[in-house]
């Protein structure tokens, strides 16, 4: 299939970044990790001392704010303005704070709007593109060619996030703690007014708790196969 377009979507810790990125590696597809530019967003809005806990005043400070995302699986890149974000966006800081600034309905409208173009962008290429989020299949992209829900058991999201935080060098919690934090931030992103993470009624389920990385971008690649049977 030329320049497919893959929606995936799921909740924290659940292997979307890894797996999204290996799929794109392996098909040749561009990759958008609209995650990060929420989180460039937060970290914008903390490094300019806006309290993210007053939308009205992030809204207001989002406004200028420019991100710029690559696209390159192998070397995904964030920018604000022109600072390079990719490593402070995953500090605890940000963390604690992106749902709420993911919540702001004009935050996710702006941002939105750049996912969007980056898809088209990116389909006019004849690259194709794979895009993860939590609100890809359901509000950015209800058409791309094929959506995908990523899940895992909570606990096993806590190992990951765990993991992925000594990795990245950051203060690693107790698992149970990071546990409770992830199933904290799950609720808070399935019950935002705005754009919630939710489950498309025509997305394919893929549960990783007992999966490999390897398997799962397998399984995602078969299904990418399927397109064009």
């Amino acid at each position: 299939m030329q320049a497919p377009v893959l929606a995936v979507d799921g909740p924290a810790g659940s292997g979307k970044s890894s797996v999204c990125r290996g799929v794109a590696e392996r098909l040749g597809l561009a990759y958008l990790d609209t995650g990060a530019m929420y989180r460039a967003m937060t970290w914008a809005m903390l490094h300019a001392g806006v309290d993210v806990d007053d939308p009205v005043a992030v809204a207001a400070a989002a406004a200028p704010v420019a991100i710029r995302s690559g696209t390159d699986p192998l070397a995904p890149t964030i920018h604000v303005d022109d600072v390079d974000v990719s490593g402070p966006i995953r500090g605890p800081e940000v963390t604690a704070a992106v749902s709420a600034v993911s919540a702001v309905p004009e935050v996710r409208e702006r941002l939105v709007a750049l996912q969007r173009r980056e898809v088209a962008d990116s389909v006019s290429r004849g690259t194709g593109v794979v895009v993860e989020g939590r609100d890809i299949t359901t509000v950015v992209l209800p058409n791309a060619d094929l959506k995908i829900f990523v899940t895992a058991d909570p606990a096993v999201r806590a190992e990951r996030r765990a993991a992925q935080d000594a990795e990245l060098g950051n203060p690693v919690a107790d698992v149970r703690q990071t546990e409770a934090d992830l199933r904290t931030r799950d609720a808070k992103d399935s019950t935002r007014a705005a754009s919630p993470l939710a489950q498309a009624a025509d997305a394919v389920v893929v549960d990783t708790t007992a999966m490999t990385l390897d398997q799962v971008i397998a399984h995602v690649c078969e299904l990418v196969d399927g397109l064009s049977g």
